[in-house]
């Protein structure tokens, strides 16, 4: 398998990139084709298409694509500090692999809004939060929004639903599936203004890819023809062609070290077999996600950084946020097959910023979606919802009837940032290296759940407009884990309670930048990883000017 140019250890390389994913794509392309020696350190294997299947049970019980407990990676969970933390299978749960989790992603590919970068300025501050303004406004980064669209490959439909926007989609939006039908006519039925689920998987051939099959087995799977946009499809192949770029795999990065001018010069990391080396660097740029990210920079402690490398702030690992979610589920008289194609097709914004007067903060947006996600397992585990039997021929009638006849309502909505909710390193559990395990300590702020249990009121009335004859509300209840792992190091302007600049850049080291889900500051409406590549091709352009310039 084709993995690059060949780099010697001893070779001072221009950047070492931790992480493959949906930023670490991204900036490895951006920086190996502007000319840039590139070596890509990811700790999973390199996943082509022809990899992936239809095997619902190792995807989603074995956890083929994600790493845990059974694996020799436990994490721990708390709910506040003053709790001992307990072991669990996944808290933050991401794909260990080349592209990272933009692999098993659903495809939502929302961009923020204005509001998203100065809502604390409109609304002003909430108690108990560290809620604040980005450094930077949604004009600075449309450009890069419309990178997104383009070069990863975007499917969707330019209207007057979108924030602003300089270039229409590239690709046409997927056509809709029956509970995308649902939804619209509910929501128009409303007052409501649905329209087409912006996706990151290809309706239509685009930069030498192919358009979706409509397998169904997108959420939580590879895709096996390449039409989902993830790093893995879209950007590793043009940096590995650049002639500049090495990706080697299996690689897990224990520290990052500093030289006597505290820059950062070397990163250590462990190969397959456990053998330890290290890649010199004259830069150094870590996205390996909103968790492992803020665990390296504290694995990467010295004299000059004892609570964690470039944590002077002391912010490194707080402010976690997971985003919001909440689901009611309809059955209905007649088929609506939701398992066939891509996992949602329609969306509702109406309420992406819920008004003040109702008493808490939040907004978001409601999709359409299989309840099981259109996995038969899963969905004769969950048959039942509506009431009925667990066993026996009514059962099997009940299982036949909700894979093909149901419909969910899904709200995604905003977290809040607590200095409280954190990743940290666990004081006792170790993994299979022998660094600390990652522990969560985290809880909900209150507008939070009040957020989810709006949405989900939204989403009831919206199958009753429907026409569901059987309604089932999932509980909210507070969250334990999440796939969204943001706001860990935060960006900001000011050195005191932000770990990065606006540009990515770490505040204390001048040649360290931090570019993933960790550097968001407030957590959008529920889909940030367009965001994510958006800060990603940003910050590849800073880094690249700014080489020119002599100033890294």
């Amino acid at each position: 398998m084709d993995t690059g140019v060949k780099y010697s250890n001893d070779t001072q390389v221009d950047f070492v990139i931790v992480g493959s994913g949906a930023a670490g794509g991204v900036i490895a392309k951006e920086l190996s084709t502007a000319g840039f020696s590139v070596v890509v350190l990811e700790q999973g294997p390199y996943l082509k298409a022809s990899d992936f299947k239809h095997d619902e049970w190792g995807y989603k019980h074995n956890g083929d694509l994600v790493w845990g407990k059974r694996k020799g990676h436990p994490q721990t969970f708390r709910k506040s500090i003053n709790e001992k933390a307990t072991e669990r299978e996944v808290c933050f749960g991401y794909a260990h692999n080349v592209g990272g989790s933009s692999v098993h992603f659903s495809g939502n590919f929302w961009r923020f809004r204005p509001i998203d970068f100065n809502e604390a300025s409109v609304l002003g501050p909430i108690s108990g939060t560290t809620f604040a303004d980005w450094p930077i406004t949604y004009e600075d980064l449309e450009p890069y929004y419309t990178k997104v669209d383009w070069e990863v490959g975007v499917s969707g439909l330019q209207g007057s639903w979108d924030p602003p926007r300089s270039r229409d989609y590239p690709c046409k939006p997927m056509p809709a599936k029956s509970a995308g039908v649902l939804l619209e006519r509910a929501g128009k039925a409303l007052g409501y203004n649905p329209y087409p689920a912006p996706v990151a998987i290809l309706s239509e051939p685009h930069n030498g890819r192919p358009g979706c099959i409509h397998c169904g087995f997108c959420n939580g799977f590879g895709c096996e023809v390449d039409a989902k946009s993830s790093s893995m499809s879209s950007m590793i192949p043009l940096a590995l062609s650049s002639g500049n770029c090495e990706l080697r795999t299996f690689c897990t990065v224990s520290r990052i070290n500093l030289d006597k001018a505290d820059n950062a010069d070397e990163v250590v990391y462990w190969d397959r077999a456990g053998v330890e080396h290290s890649q010199k660097a004259r830069a150094v740029v870590v996205c390996a996600n909103g968790a492992e990210t803020p665990r390296l920079m504290l694995l990467s402690e010295s004299s000059r950084f004892p609570d964690g490398l470039a944590n002077s702030s002391g912010m490194v690992g707080k402010n976690l946020m997971f985003n919001g979610w909440s689901s009611a589920e309809g059955i209905f008289d007649h088929p609506v097959n939701g398992f066939k194609s891509i996992p949602t097709t329609r969306v509702i914004h109406d309420f992406y910023s819920i008004d003040s007067s109702f008493g808490f903060y939040g907004g978001g947006g409601i999709d359409s979606r299989h309840p099981s996600d259109g996995l038969p397992m899963r969905s004769a585990l969950d048959s039942g919802r509506f009431g009925g039997p667990r066993w026996g021929s009514e059962y099997k009638r009940l299982v036949r009837e909700e894979f093909t006849h149901t419909a969910a309502f899904h709200g995604h909505s905003t977290s809040l940032p607590l200095a409280s909710n954190t990743v940290t390193l666990d004081d006792t559990l170790k993994d299979r290296w022998g660094r600390s395990a990652l522990c969560c300590t985290y809880k909900d702020h209150p507008d939070d759940i009040a957020t989810a249990k709006f949405f989900q009121d939204r989403s009831v009335e919206l199958l009753e407009a429907a026409g569901a004859k059987k309604i089932n509300r999932t509980p909210v209840v507070e969250q334990e884990s999440n796939v969204h792992l943001l706001g860990t190091c935060r960006m900001g302007d000011d050195p005191e309670n932000s770990v990065v600049d606006r540009y990515n850049r770490s505040h204390d080291v001048s040649n360290l930048f931090m570019c993933d889900g960790s550097s968001l500051v407030t957590s959008g409406r529920g889909q940030p990883t367009m965001t994510i590549m958006a800060l990603a091709f940003r910050t590849a352009d800073h880094i690249i000017q700014a080489s020119k310039r002599n100033e890294i």
